[in-house]
């Protein structure tokens, strides 16, 4: 029997009444329903500098780095600004590396103010590529977000079920390992028959 996943959300928001924040309660609600245990990380609630290589990992930061690399899926959350992610996202980003995210399955959520979060949703797909996570083909992106919300609960029941999907596939893909693709298969085939000579 498979064991339970870890399913953890990461929001990249500084802002009180974030519509990131709402929208990933809604994909960790999901995820738990569909048997996983869950956990939020809210940028707000840690004291993190910006990265410095030169200088030890604060103790926030290593809380949350142990928790993105304890988690089989991890699910990252930005509100859209100038066209990209947020500093704060990046900053917890860049405290990351493969130990954290390597072989891990990782679902993208972008929320606009405007019209527009599809470059967001590139570049934080390419970051999270740069450190060999997994990074679901079901992503949501949110327009117009002011919009989209009364009292925490989603106004379209559209948005909202593409929304809850991603935490279900947070969930049901937690455990999903790489498949050798053909061309890594023929070199290693290859490579075994050189041995065998």
């Amino acid at each position: 029997m498979q064991p339970k996943p870890t399913v953890v959300a990461v929001c990249g928001s500084m802002r009180d009444g974030s519509h990131t924040r709402t929208a990933l309660k809604h994909v960790l609600d999901a995820a738990a329903e569909a048997g996983a245990e869950t956990e939020l990380i809210d940028v707000r609630e840690y004291d993190l500098p910006i990265f410095d290589p030169d200088e030890e990992m604060p103790e926030d930061a290593e809380e949350i780095t142990r928790k993105i690399r304890e988690a089989d899926s991890v699910v990252l959350g930005s509100p859209v600004y100038h066209g990209s992610y947020t500093s704060a996202f990046r900053n917890v980003h860049d405290y990351c590396s493969f130990d954290e995210f390597e072989d891990t399955t990782v679902g993208l959520l972008a929320v606009a103010g405007g019209g527009s979060y599809g470059s967001t949703l590139d570049h934080m797909r390419i970051t999270v590529r740069g450190v060999h996570g997994w990074v679901l083909p079901h992503q949501v992106g949110i327009r117009k977000a002011y919009d989209q919300f009364e009292n925490g609960e989603f106004k379209d029941e559209d948005l909202e079920e593409r929304t809850r999907k991603l935490g279900e596939q947070a969930a049901k893909y937690a455990f999903i390992t790489p498949d050798v693709t053909s061309a890594e298969a023929d070199e290693t085939e290859a490579g075994e028959a050189a041995a065998d000579d």
